[in-house]
């Protein structure tokens, strides 16, 4: 089997960026990687997905609760394996993920007391790497990007059309939330953390990507 690597982070923490960069630098270096991005939104299978944060089954993210929503997340990521990315994780190389089962945690947890996170943390990644057989990834890279200047980099991005943002980008006290859940997630789930502001701004993507590509070396080629 190869190795996977998930890039993780909440809206505007630099993940496509920091993905893209980490493939590159990887090949150059000799190594055999294969980039995905979750969810698949150009296939079927994230249909549901989709429709969820489209607002069609309710407004806000608390109207789909934890479970559905992470089943809807959980069935696009089972089909892209066998569809798209099974044949290269099974020959050696070097998934790089954007966004991954992880994700769950930091959308999904926030809609449960916090009395119940590491309850569900446990069924989540039993659900999908048990049950469901998707890979386990080798090392999650958490990019630690704060609200407040995600929110300003969501903006730039969507050239200040509040109506462009979906409905987990829409509902900033959820995002906080999220924010939180992820920082729980990580510190429990032993996540690397990157922090990628500094002064109320981002620091700069150069020196990101050194950090993360620092970190792979030492996780996957360090044995």
């Amino acid at each position: 089997m190869g190795k996977m690597v998930v890039i993780e982070g909440l809206d505007a923490s630099g993940k496509g960026t920091q993905s893209e960069i980490l493939i590159d630098r990887l090949e150059k270096n000799g190594h055999s990687a294969f980039k995905i991005s979750l969810p698949n939104y150009d296939d079927n299978s994230s249909a549901l997905v989709k429709m969820y944060l489209a607002g069609e089954m309710g407004s806000k993210p608390s109207d789909v609760n934890a479970y559905a929503a992470s089943t809807f997340y959980a069935v696009d990521r089972y089909a892209s394996f066998k569809k798209f990315w099974n044949k290269e994780y099974n020959s050696d190389k070097i998934i790089v993920a954007n966004r991954y089962t992880t994700s769950n945690a930091s959308h999904q947890m926030t809609k449960l007391e916090k009395s119940k996170w590491d309850f569900y943390l446990d069924w989540l990644f039993n659900f999908e790497y048990n049950m469901l057989e998707i890979p386990k990834p080798d090392l999650v890279i958490f990019l630690d990007m704060p609200i407040d200047v995600s929110q300003k980099l969501l903006m730039k991005r969507y050239n200040d059309d509040e109506t462009k943002k979906d409905v987990h980008e829409k509902d900033v006290n959820y995002l906080a939330s999220c924010y939180e859940a992820a920082s729980y997630a990580a510190e429990k789930l032993n996540w690397s953390i990157i922090n990628c502001a500094r002064d109320g701004m981002p620091r700069p993507i150069k020196e990101i990507a050194d950090e993360v590509y620092a970190i792979v070396e030492r996780v996957l080629f360090n044995d």
